[in-house]
């Protein structure tokens, strides 16, 4: 054992002279390479006394980086994210400027914008020499997780053993469809997922890494369990379970009903509530804090997360006390603040910042080179993917990523006993490039890798792992509403209220149609003749608020304080309803009805009352389920005056989006309404065999009870802890409505 030790020390010693040295030698080229950046004397000193500088520099660069570094950056952890990102070089360049005034004699110098570079440079260039040192060394990588988990148990006073109840990780890609991910298991994209299902890798591809032949039917194979029946094929280790999301098929409602248990009264993604005069937006920091406290007090539990839980990357804390990137506490202010402590375990080393600086622009750099790729393969459908867009993907893809992996495995290494984190990267890229597009398999494939990483650092854990996978929703894929009829809804629902619509619109067949059928049924109800052009002419204040999320859109009449009828709006724009049911964009309404209750209206004039309700007739395509979905919606208090869902196209998948998405999400159609949950086989089955899994909430106590098993904390808050947490979620909710009342 004592020969042993002094083996890795002698290593662990080679490797720190061997970076000196490539540190050395990047300094020694960089001065050579910049005129503002020297390591001589004005007497010309000699080559050897260039580099004895260049030593002496890299150093005391290597020093301060290693010891004052961290403390830089827990002094400024109050800072938001990409301030910090932007400090990182800023402060980077200080510390060599320091470096270099402890060279003796002073003979280095640079300006602060060179230092700025020269410190990148070679943060970059050591990271880069660690990383190749530890792929020669395969134990490197594991001693060093080793030696993070044993600090942190030092720190915490825990034995060095792996005894203990297990924890639980579940890891959510974000808008990754149940059959996304059985193309890309089936399609070698996703080797870590494929391992875990006991998927073989595919024979054949087509040259795109799409699978030919019966590839598909091996992850249909995995799906049932039964992948270890096949020759040369791994044993499984995880079941995949599809489940189907509720009709508001996204992150708002899907997150909050899994962490927190309900999303009761989330119609949309967007939403207008009467009562308040507000647009809730699920990602907005103020409507995420209301949306939290309202689950808080409907539950009366604090979350799936509330005692040791860690929250990353999420909309909701569901709990947790331990917070990164997480919106609904993002307003929060002072020491108490820890929703940017999981930066410091990223932003300790230089070194991360700059892979992620340097990853960044490459991913914005590979976005405009695809979109115009895009643009010369006359790609459709298509949508703009130019402006800030390729710098909100690469925050996505890159950083975000990058944060929230390095938060997860400092979570497993502190034992924490459930950590929650969403990776948004497939999301983001699916909505503009397409969910089943080369450019969105590519983030598939980076995505698995981090999936691969998390798993190797949980055997340095301190308590054995089990990691779960699952989605909030998929995507549907389809042409714009807009590009298919060059109109929006907006421009559609003031068109068949008689209101004036953009001159593009006019000219369009959809708004002439509906604003000629506005015409006519004005002059029917009035009982008189109109002039040419004019409509029915609202109240000041009443022009319908339309919402879209994803292909659901919304409705809403502010000027009425309680939900309108749809004898009312008859009477208001006796053309609106059939406007909007007869386009063939439109797949169905939901309206409410004073004499049949609520009813859902259809192409060619069907009309069933929602208690009534199947999946046939209007609905008819939707997949099972639907009118249970809009049967729960039409209960929620704030659901709009109007709730539109596109039309889908069983045949293709296709949907057409009220946004600018050619993957989309949030209604009723496709793929977006199938959701994954991948989870270890020594974890008791998500529902029995012939049961389906049905909304965020049965999910959530599906998750629940598998920390139950784990002997996890999950218990129903006592009066105390509930108070506290419901304390935080207002505490949230007010900073931020004082600082955005909008």
């Amino acid at each position: 054992m004592f020969k042993g030790r002094w083996r890795t020390t002698g290593g662990a010693l080679l490797r720190v002279i061997i970076v000196w040295a490539v540190s050395t030698l990047t300094m020694l080229a960089l001065a050579g390479i910049l005129p503002d950046f020297k390591l001589q004397s004005d007497n010309q000193d000699s080559i050897t006394r260039i580099a004895l500088a260049a030593a002496w520099g890299a150093g005391a660069f290597g020093l301060l980086s290693a010891l004052v570094w961290p403390l830089l950056v827990r002094a400024l952890l109050l800072v938001p994210a990409l301030v910090l990102g932007l400090l990182v070089f800023f402060l980077n360049g200080s510390l060599l400027l320091i470096a270099l005034r402890l060279i003796p004699d002073g003979r280095g110098a640079a300006n602060p914008e060179t230092a700025v570079v020269v410190a990148a440079v070679m943060s970059a260039v050591a990271s880069a020499t660690s990383t190749a040192l530890a792929v020669g060394d395969d134990d490197a990588y594991r001693r060093r997780l080793s030696r993070l988990a044993d600090r942190r148990r030092r720190r915490s006073g825990e034995d060095g053993g792996r005894g203990g109840p297990p924890g639980t990780v579940f890891l959510q890609l974000d808008g990754v469809g149940h059959q996304v991910l059985l193309d890309a298991v089936a399609a070698g994209v996703m080797p870590h997922v494929a391992d875990w299902l006991g998927v073989p890798p595919p024979a054949q591809d087509d040259g795109r890494g799409t699978p030919d032949g019966p590839a598909r039917a091996l992850a249909a194979v995995a799906l049932d369990g039964m992948a270890d029946s096949l020759a040369g094929s791994p044993r499984p280790t995880h079941r995949l379970t599809p489940w189907r999301t509720d009709w508001s098929s996204q992150t708002g409602a899907s997150q909050l009903g899994i962490l927190h248990g309900s999303n009761h009264d989330v119609p949309a993604f967007r939403w207008y509530e009467k009562d308040t005069g507000r647009i809730m937006v699920s990602n907005r920091p103020a409507s995420a804090a209301e949306l939290q406290r309202r689950a808080i007090d409907r539950t009366n539990d604090g979350g799936l997360l509330t005692l040791d839980g860690a929250s990353r990357g999420n909309l909701f804390s569901g709990g947790a006390d331990q917070l990164a990137l997480v919106l609904s506490i993002a307003a929060r202010r002072g020491r108490a603040n820890r929703s940017r402590a999981g930066y410091f375990a990223y932003f300790s080393d230089p070194a991360n910042a700059v892979r992620t600086a340097v990853s960044f622009v490459a991913d914005v750099g590979r976005e405009i080179g695809e979109s115009t790729r895009a643009r010369l393969r006359g790609d459709l459908p298509r949508v703009g993917r130019g402006g800030l867009y390729p710098f909100i993907r690469a925050f996505a893809t890159v950083v975000e990523r990058d944060v929230v992996v390095t938060a997860v495995i400092g979570d497993m290494l502190a034992g924490r006993t459930a950590v929650y984190a969403d990776l948004v990267a497939y999301d983001e890229v699916a909505h503009h490039s397409g969910p089943h597009s080369r450019d969105a398999e590519r983030v598939l494939a980076r995505l698995d890798r981090s999936v691969g990483l998390i798993a190797r650092a949980a055997e340095h854990a301190p308590r054995t792992y089990r990691i779960v996978l699952l989605s909030d929703h998929g995507q549907s894929p389809g042409e714009t509403f807009e590009s298919a009829y060059g109109l929006t809804l907006r421009d559609l629902v003031r068109a068949g209220c008689g209101l004036p619509v953009s001159r593009r619109a006019e000219r369009t067949k959809s708004g002439a149609e509906a604003r000629e059928a506005a015409r006519h049924a004005v002059r029917g109800a009035l009982h008189r003749p109109e002039p040419e052009g004019a409509g029915e002419e609202p109240a000041h204040g009443s022009d319908p608020v339309v919402l879209a999320s994803g292909n659901l859109g919304l409705i809403s009449f502010p000027d009425v304080p309680e939900r309108m009828s749809r004898e009312q709006i008859d009477r208001r724009h006796p053309a609106l309803l059939r406007t909007l049911a007869s386009h063939p964009g439109i797949g169905f309404l939901l309206v409410r009805s004073e004499e049949h209750g609520s009813v859902v209206l259809g192409p060619g004039g069907a009309e069933v009352p929602v208690d009534a309700l199947d999946d046939s007739g209007p609905l008819a395509g939707l997949g099972p389920g639907a009118a249970d979905a809009v049967r729960r919606t039409d209960s929620f208090p704030h659901v709009a005056d109007i709730m539109v869902n596109s039309m889908y196209d069983p045949a293709t998948g296709r949907v057409h989006a009220f946004e600018e998405q050619i993957g989309s999400h949030g209604g009723l159609g496709g793929e977006q309404s199938r959701a994954f949950l991948l989870s270890p086989l020594v974890l008791s089955a998500p529902v029995p065999d012939s049961g389906e899994l049905v909304g965020a909430e049965r999910v959530h106590q599906v998750l629940r009870r598998w920390l139950r098993e784990g002997s996890g904390p999950q218990v129903p808050l006592g009066t105390v802890s509930l108070s506290v947490a419901k304390a935080r979620s207002d505490e949230a909710r007010t900073a931020e409505e004082e600082r955005d009342p909008a």
